[in-house]
């Protein structure tokens, strides 16, 4: 059997498709090493996977960290420009020796030392994305990550759209100058802008999200492969609340349906009013409430209508909501488009501002801008969605066309057709 290389950075919601894929991938006989930061090493471990160490460390319980990389006009300059595209060089260090004695290498974007690898090498390579964004499609076109970015460029037609990622490639450039110095040290071509060109594997690229959020484009690259979205939590009963605290229990099922308030794994540490406000709206529209709180204090005086938590499962949780509040990444879309929930998303970075203009495009939910965003906002953006009934029908018809797919196994799948390919000379 082979041995496979899965690499990552990012939060929960990234980690989470990628120990989906080892999962299965052991289950077939493969060895899996998954290489991403170190504050990630006991929760790889502890499943029995192994553990390697991938520069720059991005702790994402690091809450001043955090707050930097979720800024909605600068995080994703400060992300890229400060930490990911610097650090290619111990990147590059770090993954060839992960990658010692491997078969495969399969990588997020933000792995920036693997096309440099590989070029090497000659090691198989299989990129990956979670989301629309990655691709800068020009007949599907992503808003940017900023928070002043507008649904008007979806409306732009493709040869506005090629122009304004030329002008974007070109305002980048002086980014990613750590990658071309190394480049040339290597002795490789200078290759393009990494944010836009060389990301996706010749050899296989898959897409891991669903047609419902974005069908396959006519720009993607003939080696794109769309699978659908990986759940981790695949083999357990989505609905189920065996697994639940009584107290959690006993709430979901003691009256109608809560308003689920959460902010993923990593925005929720730049919560600031968050919870507050969406307390004050729960109560403003009459409605029980749930706030998933992360590390942050439960807003005072609080009635028995609301119950405060800190984490829990959002397949466990997400089918037993009237309504779902978030902040817009892929996994917690996924995971609400897999319940049938209607959302209201208030985006706070990168490319939760897209996901969340897709979801109010498809009509199954609404989209509030963060600074906007108070009790009074929420209310009524909540009121009316949830007198929407149109918008409850589409979200239970793609929770149907959703479960339908099986992204780990296509997945999986492909990346064993991948082991089989001739390696680069």
């Amino acid at each position: 059997m082979a041995r496979l290389v899965l690499a990552t950075f990012g939060s929960l919601g990234d980690l989470h498709p990628v120990l989906a894929l080892a999962h299965e991938l052991r289950r077939r006989q493969h060895t899996v090493v998954i290489a991403t930061s170190e504050c990630y090493r006991e929760k790889i471990s502890a499943p029995g996977f192994l553990f390697a160490p991938l520069r720059p460390e991005i702790s994402t319980v690091d809450a001043a960290l955090v707050r930097r990389i979720m800024d909605g006009t600068r995080g994703s300059e400060y992300l890229l420009r400060e930490l990911m595209l610097p650090a290619v060089r111990a990147m590059h260090a770090d993954l060839a020796l992960a990658t010692t004695g491997a078969d495969l290498l399969v990588t997020n974007e933000l792995v920036y030392a693997a096309p440099l690898l590989t070029e090497q090498t000659g090691l198989r390579w299989v990129s990956y994305s979670l989301a629309p964004m990655s691709y800068f499609s020009v007949h599907d076109p992503c808003l940017p990550p900023m928070t002043g970015g507008g649904e008007w460029i979806h409306a732009c037609p493709p040869f506005v759209v090629r122009a304004m990622n030329r002008c974007a490639a070109w305002l980048t450039y002086a980014w990613w100058r750590p990658v071309r110095d190394f480049r040339r040290e290597l002795r490789l071509p200078a290759g393009g802008n990494p944010l836009f060109s060389g990301k996706h594997s010749p050899l296989l690229d898959l897409a891991l999200f669903s047609p419902v959020l974005q069908s396959p484009q006519p720009d993607w690259s003939p080696q794109t492969q769309q699978t659908g979205f990986c759940f981790y939590d695949e083999n357990e009963t989505p609905a189920s609340l065996t697994s639940l605290p009584p107290a959690v229990k006993k709430f979901l099922t003691g009256g109608e349906p809560p308003v689920v308030f959460t902010l993923g794994s990593a925005a929720v540490y730049a919560a600031n009013d968050f919870f507050r406000e969406s307390a004050g709206a729960a109560q403003l529209l009459g409605r029980r409430a749930l706030l998933l709180l992360g590390k942050n204090p439960p807003p005072p005086d609080l009635p028995s209508t609301i119950l405060a938590w800190d984490y829990l499962p959002y397949a466990h949780i997400f089918p037993h909501a009237a309504a779902i509040v978030h902040q817009g990444g892929v996994g917690t879309t996924a995971q609400a488009l897999r319940a049938g929930r209607p959302m209201l998303i208030v985006p706070f970075a990168h490319d939760q501002f897209d996901n969340a203009a897709r979801i109010a495009r498809l009509g199954s939910g609404r989209t509030l801008r963060r600074r906007s965003y108070t009790a009074v906002t929420a209310r009524r953006a909540l009121a009316s969605l949830l007198a929407d009934h149109r918008a409850t029908e589409l979200a239970a018809e793609f929770r149907t066309r959703i479960q339908t797919e099986s992204g780990v196994i296509s997945a999986c799948d492909a990346l064993e057709r991948a082991l089989v390919h001739p390696p680069r000379k």
